[in-house]
């Protein structure tokens, strides 16, 4: 491996960890489940992302690659697709949203 290829992976896992903690960090601080979901949806997919795409970058066989690429779309297409559900149901089954919220476009 040469050593833009290494500095390159090696940025990837980097970006993809701090996405990946910034996620973590949302879950725990932001004030309800909406926010939260948003935390983990958007910046958990971008962070798992850039991981995987180090991982088959850094494994240099064509099969593991593919393997990581389906991994990515695979996340960036069931993420938000998920957290637009739970949010949905929640909302539904009557959770509030926190008072920080300017408004509910969810409300008829």
């Amino acid at each position: 491996m040469s050593m833009v290829a290494a500095l390159l992976v090696a940025g990837l896992m980097v970006v993809g960890a701090l996405f990946s903690l910034v996620a973590a960090i949302g879950l725990n601080r932001l004030p309800d489940l909406y926010t939260r979901m948003h935390a983990a949806s958007k910046a958990g997919t971008v962070g798992s992302g850039l991981l995987l795409l180090a991982v088959g970058l850094h494994a240099a066989d064509i099969a593991t690659f593919g393997r990581a690429l389906a991994g990515i779309i695979f996340f960036i297409l069931t993420a938000p697709v998920s957290a637009h559900l739970l949010a949905r149901a929640a909302h539904k089954v009557g959770y509030k949203l926190s008072s920080a919220s300017v408004r509910d476009d969810m409300i008829r």
